[in-house]
């Protein structure tokens, strides 16, 4: 039977004769035909099997190999032979693959009808091969003007698809050129786009490039592809390159620097370079100034020979070496200056305040709004409920009747939002208060072009990291004052540094510290909670269960799951009103395990939005559906969405490559090879949380989160509740949880730098 399957069949066996043996060499079998249906593809492998049409036979084939990617319509030419699957039956085994344009016009039409490119769907592709028939795919790539002959094609739709098209052709090539490495193509698209028809020249010169400038592809991938290309494992770019990627790793653990020892074993760990070769590749860096060493001894101004004596260097990658001297350099430049509010009865502003709000201003606040009215940079801390938000209205008010102009801003949309509706005035993020350019990839707003202000306000500057603080800061114009409020106690920025804290320990800036809780907050019994978490004592929920802040006690990982469904699907909606999707966040510690991120957005995703013939794509190995959750994991500066912004998928456009996205009102555009952008946003973690604030908060806990149950990470996740907070789990997790204060430390000298501020 299999050799009546076969198609263009070599012969089986060549016998060659000779005095002493008798050699019979195997000869592979050929195949050829159309793809019917693409059964599998993974992106990262290219492992595919293909429903194939065979030219030698009637009726389709299963043909399972490796392709960078492969479409439906496409013709194929296999090199392999006939193996008998227990599972799947007969297949056509290939060593090698390749695709080949169809050249029929009825492939044609298939291929353009499958979407590989944008702007023509089966409707499209019909009408067009109907005129140019088997010229169809020449007249694409070099007279696309032509498709205007077509009704409905106009300008901007010929662009979109000549655009598709010689994308195709160029990421194709990389495919192919990667493949031979046995690189995954998955991110592909994205090496075109950053690099165009130039991209196989850049990655054979420095296949480094793709971990430092390719979103998504790491040094592993890049170090991988250096050593398949040929590239000695001690050579000196790829030493360079692994202690670029340390230090980068050590930003993305909230580092701005770390010591030079550290930085050489940790380089040693993942390449097995020898330190001899590693230490010239750091004075390499050092003299192109890319890493800056420095060390505490320094940073705090001391004397060359103390400097010498003193503790081990650091190493840092420059952008955080010049954002830590950056601001203390402009915290030292905005005290040097008079303070913007001349003479003031402070007293009577006060009271003035006071019968304003219609309230009494307790002494801590009377304190800080008067400290506002005098100190250059201020900053305001304390947890929920200790009234920083009157004091930030307190002050604005002040300042507005003395004809200021007043900022407002946060580290993001959520943030901005919150502040925006608490004060009656207008708060911006960070980033659109700077005038993000993303054509110039950096703020218009700088020294040479500052903001024009009076008064500066940034809420939520726990979240704002080093280099963020340096940007908002150099804008800042000298006459103009600061008041920086957040809250210490929370988890510190998910970039590197911790500027609040640091800023507070430093003495290089005043500071408020509110801790009085006020009646009408201390009724709110998620108030209570984060306090005496705060405080190391287990958090007491509400008798009668009558309260906002619950502890449900739950051993099993599985009956947590359960528990946490019932309550977003019923218990939840029913007795608060709430909706499941806009109103309820799930606030996981860590990523992994049954109780982790992901995990439970794959689970509450079937639950909350199961399939139902609604669109959907598959990208990176995350299922995309209309009407999911998302969260945006990366700042996009040119689609003006951040890190941490959470939208509603409402359309995917097949036909255009599109995923139109829903944040706060506002519709936004991805192109399908962008989604990796979004996470699903069922389930979060608490880092990705802050700066939000939600109606209800579900937050499990089980020792499964063993490594980050620490007071912080609680703290932060309950204070993030405005109506209604839930943990469920262990007690032992909730116990662990509470007492344990996180004991990690971030290697930043940003204390030291701005203690020779106060110094001066």
């Amino acid at each position: 039977m299999v050799g009546h399957v076969a198609a263009q069949r070599a012969p089986r066996t060549i016998v060659h004769f000779s005095l002493q043996s008798v050699i019979i060499l195997l000869m592979p079998e050929q195949l050829s035909g159309v793809i019917e249906r693409v059964v599998f593809h993974n992106d990262e492998t290219g492992f595919t099997v293909l429903r194939v049409q065979s030219n030698a036979r009637r009726g389709e084939v299963t043909v399972v190999g490796t392709l960078p990617s492969v479409v439906e319509g496409e013709n194929i030419e296999a090199v392999g032979e006939w193996v008998q699957n227990r599972e799947h039956g007969l297949q056509f085994k290939s060593e090698q693959l390749r695709s080949i344009p169809p050249h029929t016009a009825a492939g044609i039409e298939r291929y353009l009808g499958s979407g590989m490119v944008k702007g023509i769907g089966k409707h499209f592709a019909k009408k067009i091969v109907d005129v140019f028939g088997e010229r169809t795919l020449n007249i694409i790539d070099t007279s696309p003007n032509f498709l205007a002959e077509i009704k409905g094609i106009g300008r901007k739709r010929i662009q979109a698809i000549s655009e598709s098209w010689q994308q195709q052709k160029g990421v194709r090539s990389i495919m192919i050129y990667l493949q031979q490495f046995g690189v995954g193509t998955s991110r592909v698209t994205r090496i075109y786009r950053t690099y165009g028809d130039k991209a196989i020249e850049i990655v054979k010169q420095n296949p480094y490039r793709l971990a430092t400038e390719i979103w998504g592809i790491g040094f592993q991938t890049a170090d991988e592809l250096a050593l398949k290309m040929g590239l000695d494992r001690n050579s000196p770019q790829r030493a360079l390159a692994a202690v670029r990627f340390v230090l980068q790793e050590c930003s993305g653990q909230g580092h701005a620097g770390f010591p030079e020892s550290g930085v050489i074993q940790e380089t040693v760990q993942k390449t097995q370079i020898s330190p001899d070769i590693i230490r010239p590749a750091i004075e390499t860096a050092i003299a192109t100034e890319e890493i800056v060493r420095d060390n505490p001894a320094a940073a705090s101004g001391a004397t060359t020979e103390k400097v010498r004596s003193g503790d081990d260097s650091w190493l840092f990658l420059k952008p955080l070496f010049l954002a830590e001297a950056g601001i203390a350099f402009h915290v030292r430049r905005l005290r040097q200056r008079p303070h913007p509010m001349k003479e003031i009865n402070v007293a009577v502003a006060l009271d003035w305040v006071e019968n304003r709000m219609k309230l009494k201003l307790a002494d801590r606040q009377r304190a800080a709004i008067e400290a506002a009215t005098k100190e250059k940079v201020l900053v305001i801390t304390g947890g929920p409920g200790v009234g920083k938000t009157t004091i930030v209205r307190g002050i604005l008010d002040i300042f507005t009747a003395k004809k200021m102009t007043c900022e407002l801003c946060a580290p993001t949309g959520r943030a901005a939002k919150r502040m925006s509706e608490a004060t009656g005035r207008e708060a911006r993020t960070i980033h659109r208060l700077l005038e993000f350019d993303p054509h110039e990839g950096g703020f218009r707003r700088n020294n040479d072009y500052p903001l024009e202000l009076d008064l500066l306000v940034v809420d939520e500057t726990s979240m704002v990291d080093v280099s963020l603080m340096h940007s908002l800061l150099k804008a800042v114009p000298p006459n103009a004052s600061v008041v920086l409020v957040g809250d210490v106690d929370q988890l510190p920025s998910v970039g590197p540094g911790c500027v609040l804290a640091d800023m507070i320990a430093s003495g290089a800036v005043s500071v408020v510290r509110l801790t009085e809780i006020f009646r009408q907050a201390d009724q709110s019994w998620i108030i209570r909670a984060a306090h005496s978490v705060n405080h190391g004592e287990e958090p007491a929920t509400a008798p009668g269960g009558s309260g906002d802040f619950f502890f449900m006690e739950v051993e099993s990982p599985e009956t947590i799951v359960e528990r946490i469904i019932t309550m977003i699907r019923e218990r939840i909606p029913l007795k608060f009103g709430l909706d499941p999707f806009r109103d309820i966040q799930v606030l996981s510690p860590m990523n992994k395990s049954l109780l982790g991120v992901q995990a439970l957005n794959q689970r509450l995703q079937e639950v909350m939005n199961p399939s139902g013939g609604k669109k959907e794509i598959v990208k990176f190995g995350i299922t995309y559906r209309e009407g999911d959750k998302v969260l945006q994991t990366k700042n996009n500066y040119d689609k003006e969405v951040f890190n941490g912004d959470i939208g509603r998928i409402k359309k995917i456009a097949e036909v255009d490559h599109e995923v139109i996205i829903e944040f706060d009102g506002r519709e936004v555009s991805f192109d399908f090879e962008e989604v990796d952008e979004q996470s699903l946003a069922y389930c979060t973690t608490i880092h990705k949380s802050q700066g939000g604030e939600y109606p209800a908060v579900i937050i499990p806990l089980h020792t499964q989160h063993f490594v980050l149950l620490q007071r912080n990470l609680l703290y932060t996740g309950i204070t993030r509740g405005r109506k209604l907070v839930v943990l469920i789990g262990s007690r032992r997790a909730l116990q662990l949880a509470v007492n344990r204060q996180d004991t990690s430390h971030r290697y930043s000298l940003l204390r030291q730098r701005l203690q020779t501020v106060a110094m001066r």
